[in-house]
């Protein structure tokens, strides 16, 4: 059983900041690319920022210069620093990893979300 474990959301003004964990846990193997996603109600869900094992990080234009992912490899965590917050970014923050559990399989796993909420 793989459980992937979201906190740090909440609700914060325009241009203030918040930080997002995300645990992935139990019967893991190895653990490649892990990523955020977000989706904001009636939209689909889009790509934050993604992370590969070995550091490499891509960001979706509307997260540049305003949020940083970063990874724990130890401890199967990642981050999402996000600051200068914009009331667009209001949405559920999802955790998603694509690893191999003791089942031996690569997959895909996603945890249950965070809402964000930022006022204008």
């Amino acid at each position: 059983q793989v459980q992937l474990v979201e906190s740090g959301g909440g609700l914060v003004q325009a241009g203030g900041s918040l930080r997002l964990s995300c645990v992935a846990s139990g019967s893991i193997l190895v653990v490649n690319d892990m990523g955020w996603y977000r989706q904001a109600p009636g939209k689909q869900r889009e790509l934050v920022a993604t992370i590969t094992r070995g550091g490499t990080t891509n960001y979706a234009d509307s997260a540049k210069g305003r949020f940083t992912i970063a990874r724990d490899i130890v401890k199967n965590t990642i981050y999402l620093q996000m600051d200068s917050l914009k009331p667009e970014d209001t949405a559920v923050y999802y955790c998603n990893a694509h690893l191999i559990s003791s089942g031996g399989n690569w997959d895909n796993y996603w945890g249950q979300g965070t809402q964000v909420t930022v006022s204008s």
